[in-house]
């Protein structure tokens, strides 16, 4: 399946894996492929009851930063959004100890995040550690060009922020050159030694499971944030 065809309408997730079923063990929690698209535009009123910002995250991961910044931060709805089976499972599991009320885990594919989410509805997007695909021949595979922008554009309020980072200087780059072109984003902050020259600033504060280990090796961070034009 390549990722290009999840940006359309007509998209249909396929598989067979066992822990999309386990998944279902978690109602209320866990929202599976085309389910969070039913709430689009009203995730504030119908699935947190409340209103407050709306923060999603692109590859949540292992949880580490959807729990230490939800935790943190009690009055925003968070959503994490990550596309492996196991790995969500194992994560919805850890939220269900938890019981934070302001969380929901989405296992969807961030490409769609224009059909789960409406417009002008999320306030902040955090965008940490995507897989580089640092070989020439699978930069197609980044989702990171103008489509996705526009859609991440499109979900964004007024003056929306996405938070950005990664340890791979080629990616850093090669996101850096797309922007160039865009109408979308403006850069409002761009370090290459984030802990180095900015140890105060908060995309320090919450670190990923994957940050910490790069951090135990003494590899950089690169740390990009970029804000709607809207």
């Amino acid at each position: 399946m390549s990722v290009e065809k999840t940006f359309f309408p007509d998209f249909r997730y396929r598989h067979r894996n066992p822990y999309h079923d386990k998944l279902a063990l978690f109602p209320g929690l866990v929202l599976r492929d085309h389910e969070a698209e039913e709430y689009r535009g009203r995730w504030n009123q119908d699935i947190f009851g409340r209103q407050g910002p709306l923060c999603a995250e692109i590859g949540s991961g292992y949880g580490h930063f959807m729990v230490d910044f939800a935790t943190a931060n009690p009055g925003v709805n968070f959503v994490g959004i990550d596309y492996r089976f196991k790995r969500s499972f194992n994560l919805a599991k850890r939220l269900s100890r938890h019981s934070l009320g302001n969380v929901r885990l989405l296992r969807a594919r961030g490409e769609r995040i224009d059909f789960q989410f409406g417009d002008n509805e999320v306030d902040k997007i955090f965008y940490f550690f995507p897989d580089p695909w640092p070989k020439k021949r699978h930069h197609k595979k980044r989702p990171f060009g103008q489509v996705f922008l526009e859609k991440l554009h499109r979900v964004l309020g007024p003056g929306g922020r996405v938070y950005i980072k990664t340890d791979h200087s080629d990616l850093i780059q090669w996101m850096l050159a797309v922007l160039e072109k865009s109408e979308f984003f403006k850069k409002e902050f761009l370090s290459h030694h984030l802990y180095l020259e900015y140890p105060d600033h908060f995309l320090c504060h919450f670190k990923t499971k994957f940050e910490k280990i790069f951090l135990s090796q003494g590899i950089n961070i690169h740390a990009l944030i970029l804000k709607s034009t809207k």
